[in-house]
């Protein structure tokens, strides 16, 4: 049977305590639905740091990464050389080999091979040749057409063998190549990251940072009285100067975008001169010197470790590729730890 019994009324004091709980819990909900989750402006210094650092870092990869990559331009050439030796090897071993084998079809013709002929087809000619030479069974002229095989036989597995080596390196290069490039990425897509969590007022605040830091023109920037270190370092910063506002982008060598060494390679290309590839390897393409030695067209390197290079500019000033997300533009020596100089020769 049914109940009939009228439903319990709720505890006034219960209904209050819900009430205020949910009123709470709207209040709130509304304050983290209104909430910036971006830092507050006070963080802005600390997230500069860090992305300035993982853009050095991503420099210090790219360095590294330019070098591998030079070094699998210089191995791919070594390969693609001794792989045409190895074949004009091959033809000439081919050539001699023929050679016997028309004369053992002549001594056949004529009444037998002549044993010292059938080199041609033994499968260990070394261990025949030094038989036939022992028993003296063969001719002062056959004799030395077989040690002639001999020996090209010897420099063709010397060359083949050569040629395995260098594929390896090439091999384990590509393979640096590889994580090189990964890493580099890798922290490119971290200080983006960090970027993101901006919000739009401070990155503009960023932006107008690094404004502040660049030149944005050839003519806003004073030069003073600079005096090139050489006709060919004039020509080259020459060079340079019609690449103001090329982006930087990580293993470039222009004509368009560069990295920092990248940047001078080119330049120095354009004035006739060949330097190496990294930083690292500029920061030894010449004499040091002191900052107060510099001229225009020194290369000018910077960090502990030269990851980073540029062109002197005069006052105080360089030219060069900076970070990712900027362009070829002068900056003052003092934004950045300053090494030694470098004039090329």
């Amino acid at each position: 049977m049914a109940s009939h019994r009228r439903p319990k009324q709720p505890n006034r004091t219960r209904v209050t305590v819900l009430t205020a709980t949910a009123a709470a819990a709207v209040a709130l909900t509304s304050q983290a639905a209104h909430a910036d989750p971006k830092p507050a402006g006070k963080d802005l210094k600390a997230v500069k740091s860090k992305v300035d650092d993982l853009y050095h870092q991503a420099e210090q990869a790219t360095e590294k990464y330019d070098g591998a990559k030079d070094q699998e331009s210089k191995l791919q050439k070594d390969v693609d050389n001794l792989q045409d030796k190895v074949a004009r090897g091959q033809d000439e071993l081919n050539t001699m080999r023929d050679a016997l084998g028309a004369m053992a079809t002549a001594q056949y013709r004529t009444g037998g091979i002549d044993p010292s002929v059938q080199l041609f087809l033994s499968a260990n000619p070394d261990t025949y040749l030094d038989k036939a030479s022992t028993m003296d069974q063969v001719s002062a002229k056959q004799a030395d057409q077989l040690r002639e095989i001999q020996a090209k036989q010897r420099e063709l597995a010397q060359e083949r063998e050569e040629a395995q080596s260098k594929m390896k390196d090439l091999a384990d290069t590509r393979k640096e190549l590889g994580a090189k490039k990964k890493e580099v990425q890798g922290k490119l897509a971290t200080a983006q990251k960090l970027l993101n969590t901006l919000t739009a007022q401070q990155r503009a605040q960023l932006q107008q940072q690094d404004a502040q830091r660049a030149d944005r023109s050839s003519s806003r920037v004073d030069l003073g009285n600079a005096v090139p270190a050489s006709q060919r370092a004039a020509a080259a910063f020459a060079a340079a100067q019609t690449r103001i506002g090329d982006p930087y982008v990580y293993g470039a060598t222009g004509p368009s975008s560069f990295d920092c060494s990248g940047l001078m390679m080119w330049s120095y290309a354009q004035a006739g001169v060949s330097i190496p590839r990294t930083s690292q390897a500029q920061g030894a393409a010449g004499p040091h010197l002191s900052r107060d030695q510099l001229q225009v067209g020194d290369l000018v390197i910077f960090f502990g470790d030269a990851s980073h290079v540029g062109m002197y500019a005069g006052n105080g000033q360089v030219l060069h590729a900076p970070h990712p997300g900027a362009s070829v533009r002068y900056e003052a020596m003092d934004d950045m730890p300053f090494e030694y100089g470098v004039r090329v020769g």
